[in-house]
């Protein structure tokens, strides 16, 4: 027996898999709260990219994914890596690729993203006010899929498409560049999202982006995020290794 939960059928005796995240179905039809995971998701935006494999290395046994930012200078005024650096980090580590796309046509680039070594492909609301053609596109693509939103752009306009995502991106900065300070207003979107995500039973993902540290994590998480990308915080550390020690240990203190 199938059935469809967001973009694709699944088999009602493997468990009902809803954001990325395989959990017990309990019978047909009924879907229980996930529990979901605190993860932290350093962002190679803040490490020295003169030894990256090196700075990935360091702290891969301490985070559970790796977030890149894809930045095209168009939709973002900055420009920062693209498909060779992500092959060639894909055989040091076997950590998650979590990409973020802060690009006006990242679905061009599906394809080349999964040869590449990605796992997950987030886009932003800005750029597809109706996504759930591109979120067809990668799917198709054999990509996760996630949508992310900027600080001025209300929760409302993710709010009809929750069903098609992996993970919810609610950025608390605005994108571009690293370093810039936590904007504490996102949190009432984190909020928001995570009522939505829980009351259709998703084991969707929420994450969090930009101006993360020990400081703020827990706050984060008491919204409802799970997923914490921290650059500065880790890679600008004197011990990176220390620094998500540190927040994990406000997370789950």
């Amino acid at each position: 027996m199938s059935f469809l939960v967001g973009r694709q059928y699944y088999e009602t005796t493997q468990g009902a898999r809803r954001g990325g995240r395989i959990h017990d179905a309990g019978s047909p039809g009924i879907y229980p709260r996930p529990v979901t995971r605190n993860q932290i998701a350093p962002s190679i935006l803040a490490a020295d990219f003169s030894r990256l494999g090196e700075e990935v290395r360091r702290v891969e046994a301490e985070v559970d994914l790796l977030h890149i930012d894809v930045m095209d200078g168009h939709f973002v005024p900055n420009v920062s890596l693209g498909i060779p650096v992500i092959a060639s980090l894909r055989p040091v580590t076997e950590l998650k690729f979590d990409c973020h796309l802060m690009m006006s046509n990242p679905d061009a680039y599906f394809e080349p993203l999964k040869a590449a070594g990605a796992d997950l492909a987030t886009v932003h609301m800005e750029v597809f006010p109706n996504p759930e053609p591109v979120a067809r596109q990668a799917g198709a693509a054999g990509l996760e899929f996630g949508l992310a939103i900027n600080p001025p752009t209300p929760y409302a306009a993710l709010d009809p498409f929750v069903e098609l995502c992996d993970l919810l991106l609610v950025m608390s900065v605005n994108p571009g560049f690293g370093g810039q300070a936590f904007i504490e207003e996102v949190l009432a979107k984190v909020e928001m999202a995570r009522k939505r995500v829980d009351s259709l039973g998703l084991a969707t993902d929420i994450e969090v982006d930009g101006g993360i540290g020990p400081e703020n994590i827990r706050r984060a998480r008491d919204a409802g995020a799970n997923v914490f990308v921290a650059g500065s915080s880790v890679f600008s550390a004197d011990d990176p290794v220390a620094a998500v020690a540190a927040m994990r240990k406000a997370v789950e203190g």
